[in-house]
């Protein structure tokens, strides 16, 4: 299983790696020989049985935060609650926040927490929450999909389609005066199209009359550093947008 995890996340790597570079228009990279022969070896895993789901509507009219969390916690509309062991639905201030902050889904400390953004690229957001003058709990953090991914993958379109509509009454109910989309898969869930992150960050949006700003994912930043002056860059846009500036540095 060691194994089996180690290739699966160096692929993982591996394709976000070639997206960046499609982002920053390369066509050509030289492979050795030797690297592609090993990614050819894919280990022998056991075969799983596919899992069987219940799907229920989703009801449309949620009065509350409160009563989106009860559903979500019994969810079963795709796989991953075979896998979860908590249902994430997000937290933070749920009465027109300046800022609503949306990633793509939870990872192993959100899901064994059953909080958003509290591993090592929660660390990183929250320190980016508190530069621009606010803390977690005045603003709120959300995700695409409520539960985590197998081996932190990306969420299939069809995981997606099934969760998006509590995030959309997410929405409507905390009517957020700025959203923050972290990251291309979560800006591909709010747009209903596949984006790219590099091309797309720094640009205003509009998701049901709400500003939309797209920015790098924390986790990006902290496999590339360098890419958080454009972070910055984008967030004081943000406060711009609502007619703020950052506070100076302790």
């Amino acid at each position: 299983m060691a194994e089996e995890t180690t290739y699966y996340g160096l692929l993982e790597d591996i394709e976000k790696y070639l997206e960046y570079q499609r982002d920053e228009g390369v066509q050509r990279l030289e492979v050795d020989r030797a690297v592609l022969l090993a990614l050819a070896k894919e280990p022998e895993v056991e075969t799983v049985k596919p899992l069987k789901v219940e799907t229920v509507p989703i009801p449309e009219d949620f009065q509350t935060l409160e009563a989106i969390s009860d559903h979500i916690s019994a969810c079963t509309n795709c796989t991953l609650c075979e896998t979860r062991n908590a249902t994430v639905p997000g937290e933070g201030r749920g009465d027109s926040p300046d800022i609503m902050f949306i990633g793509e889904g939870p990872g192993a400390e959100e899901d064994a927490q059953g909080r958003p953004f509290v591993g090592k690229a929660g660390q990183l957001l929250e320190k980016m929450i508190e530069a621009m003058g606010y803390t977690r709990e005045q603003v709120f953090i959300g995700n695409v999909v409520k539960c985590r991914p197998p081996k932190n993958r990306k969420p299939l379109p069809e995981e997606m389609e099934m969760c998006l509509p509590y995030l959309r009454r997410q929405i409507k109910l905390i009517q957020p005066k700025v959203i923050v989309g972290l990251g291309g898969t979560a800006m591909e869930g709010l747009l209903g199209r596949p984006v790219g992150i590099t091309r797309i960050r720094g640009v205003w949006h509009e998701y049901a009359g709400i500003r939309l700003m797209p920015t790098f994912h924390p986790s990006y930043l902290l496999r590339d550093p360098s890419k958080k002056k454009d972070a910055w860059a984008d967030l004081k846009l943000v406060l711009a947008a609502l007619s703020k500036e950052p506070p100076p540095r302790k």
